[in-house]
């Protein structure tokens, strides 16, 4: 286990405060810088005109990559408006551009600008899916377009999750597909709020400096040839334990979560005080996850999120 952090000091975040809801829109950007972070992540700025109209929304927010089947360009295919995803159904399969869920690592609307780090899952073997082939390949000045909120704001209606409570200890855990948001939330974090991240990343490069505010600890892991989530699991058991979170009696389950019968995906409301969890990653680690945090530490099934960002065999939808 290493750690890879740099202390910063507090600094005042903006709140922003939302008119209304947004609509989800479709802006068209290109590509303005390219950095590879590590052997798995890429950093990928988008930049353009239309992107001073993007509605940042909060440290974890979700948009979409729209990306071509054929490689031709896509927009020209997109509607704007209340409809948009009813007219993006209609369109033929072998037409229908393919949609990839990124969180969105920082915006700056006021330079037009948005930043996301992609996970190169599969770029090595010749097997990537088809935004990871896609970002491995993009250079300066390639078009993309990005589905997003119209305004700013913030909460789930700009694709925003994190939400804890205003006081209490908050824990993080995940694999690397949700590096980039846990990354994004604890830079974002206020000085002096007790947290611990653990991220299991595949390789020792992996492992990213973040800077972070005091109070913050991020713990890496490197999986190396284990199977997925094999050390994440005990080192989140040990972390909590360090935190103070006490074993249930015996014989308290959790509610089980069927990941065939749905997206694996629960965030309560601001949990109870004590500690927060959020968990985020491949769907049957994240369910291992939350087992072991409500049955065998007892955090409150009300005090954890968890995420199924991806899942094992099984492709993003559209």
């Amino acid at each position: 286990m290493t750690t890879a952090t740099t202390e910063r000091p507090a600094a005042a975040l903006p709140v922003q405060q939302p008119v209304s809801a947004p609509e989800y829109r479709f802006f068209s950007a290109t590509v303005a810088r390219v950095q590879r972070l590590s052997p798995s992540f890429l950093r990928l700025t988008f930049a353009g005109p239309e992107l001073t109209g993007f509605g940042a929304g909060g440290a974890d927010q979700r948009i979409k990559l729209v990306l071509s089947r054929d490689g031709a360009p896509v927009g020209d295919l997109l509607t704007d408006g209340p409809g948009w995803y009813q007219d993006y159904c209609a369109l033929p399969d072998d037409r229908r551009p393919y949609l990839r869920t990124y969180t969105v690592r920082d915006a700056r609307p006021q330079l037009g600008e948005i930043v996301v780090d992609v996970v190169l899952h599969g770029v090595d073997d010749g097997h990537p899916g088809p935004a990871a082939g896609w970002a491995a390949a993009a250079v300066v000045g390639d078009p993309v377009v990005v589905l997003g909120p119209d305004r700013p704001g913030t909460g789930r209606a700009w694709g925003v999750e994190w939400a804890p409570p205003a006081e209490g200890t908050l824990f993080l855990a995940g694999d690397e597909t949700a590096v980039p948001a846990i990354s994004a939330i604890v830079e974002a974090l206020p000085a002096g709020r007790r947290t611990v991240a653990v991220l299991e990343v595949p390789d020792a490069g992996d492992v990213l400096s973040l800077v972070v505010p005091a109070g913050v600890e991020v713990r890496w892991l490197v999986r190396g040839r284990r199977a997925r989530g094999e050390a994440l699991g005990p080192a989140v058991h040990a972390a909590l334990c360090e935190l103070g979170v006490a074993a249930p009696a015996a014989g308290v389950e959790p509610e089980d979560v069927d990941l065939d019968g749905g997206i694996l995906w629960e965030v309560p409301e601001a949990g109870a005080d004590g500690c927060y969890a959020w968990l985020a990653g491949e769907a049957g680690m994240v369910k291992k996850l939350r087992r072991r945090l409500v049955r065998d530490l007892g955090v409150p099934r009300t005090s954890v999120a968890f995420m199924g960002y991806w899942r094992l065999g099984a492709a993003e939808g559209s």
